[in-house]
């Protein structure tokens, strides 16, 4: 790539920018350190070199063109990839250290975040990690939080979601509750059958059983003489200890299945699942162990949806 600026064409560039910032040639010049007069000479420059005019100049006031606004937007974004990447690159060279404070669903936390931290911490060892586990939802600034994973993205714009992986959903049995009551093999039978419920300790409602019939998703509020809340995987020591049917994660009940002291239900049905996301706070001066760890996470992700 052929050089296209030079260094007193990108300082223009910069000060145009901060004119239009601070809405003077005035203040622009305090910020940078220069005089007003040397502001003026460099858009005037720029001007000449691009043929337009991006001011209206009056003696008191200047105020951008419709040329100049958008020239101002894409030189804006344009410098700020400049300082991201420079500051990104500077990070690198550094060690990342201090504290992280995370907050993980129980069985994510158990399944997915813990097995995998002592490797980052190999990565990172200069980086302590303080992990909250539970599926309540935090107030980051409030609490202290860095990042946190849920099974739905918040509405809340002030924080960045990035998504991990959609969690295969299985329903499951032990081979003794299926000795007495034989599996289902439609989803009506399911009424015929005691059906772990699981609350979501948020609102206190009890979440849908999800699944495909011949093409089209559906939702099943089902019931069942056992209720828990907050920890998913007393659902899975219940159904394992024959309970009843429990719709779970089967990443969490993978090696159960292997062994087979859990039975999988109603595979014809099977398909859907629900969407781990990654949520963290909008900022421009992200700590280098909270990228670290993001970047991690990402490539973590990978091998999670082989």
């Amino acid at each position: 790539m052929k050089r296209h600026f030079e260094d007193i064409q990108l300082g223009s560039i910069e000060l145009f920018c901060l004119a239009a910032e601070e809405g003077s040639f005035t203040a622009a010049a305090l910020v940078a350190g220069v005089t007003p007069a040397a502001v003026s000479r460099s858009i005037s420059r720029l001007e000449e070199r691009l043929g337009t005019r991006l001011f209206q100049r009056t003696t008191r006031s200047i105020r951008l063109t419709e040329s100049g606004r958008g020239y101002f937007e894409q030189c804006r974004q344009a410098l700020t990839q400049l300082i991201e990447a420079e500051r990104d690159m500077m990070g690198r060279q550094q060690e990342p250290t201090g504290q992280l404070r995370i907050s993980i669903p129980t069985t994510y936390g158990h399944h997915r975040i813990l097995p995998v931290l002592a490797r980052f911490r190999e990565r990172c060892p200069g980086v302590k990690v303080d992990i909250h586990l539970s599926n309540r939802n935090i107030d980051f600034v409030g609490e202290g939080y860095d990042l946190a994973i849920r099974v739905r993205a918040l509405p809340d714009s002030t924080l960045i979601a990035r998504h991990l992986e959609d969690a295969a959903l299985v329903v499951v049995a032990s081979p003794d509750y299926l000795a007495r009551v034989p599996a289902p093999q439609s989803l009506e039978e399911l009424a015929e059958h005691d059906c772990i419920q699981f609350e979501l300790p948020s609102n206190g409602r009890r979440i849908p059983w999800l699944f495909n019939e011949r093409g089209q998703e559906r939702e099943l509020l089902l019931t069942g003489n056992y209720c828990c809340s907050d920890d998913v995987l007393g659902g899975v020591t219940l159904a394992k200890h024959g309970a009843g049917l429990f719709q779970t994660y089967r990443f969490i009940v993978e090696r159960e299945l292997a062994e087979g002291t859990l039975v999988e239900v109603l595979p014809a049905f099977g398909g859907r699942s629900r969407p781990f996301t990654l949520l963290y706070p909008q900022g421009r001066h992200m700590p280098l162990r909270l990228r670290a760890f993001i970047e991690f996470l990402m490539a973590c992700k990978r091998e999670w949806n082989v």
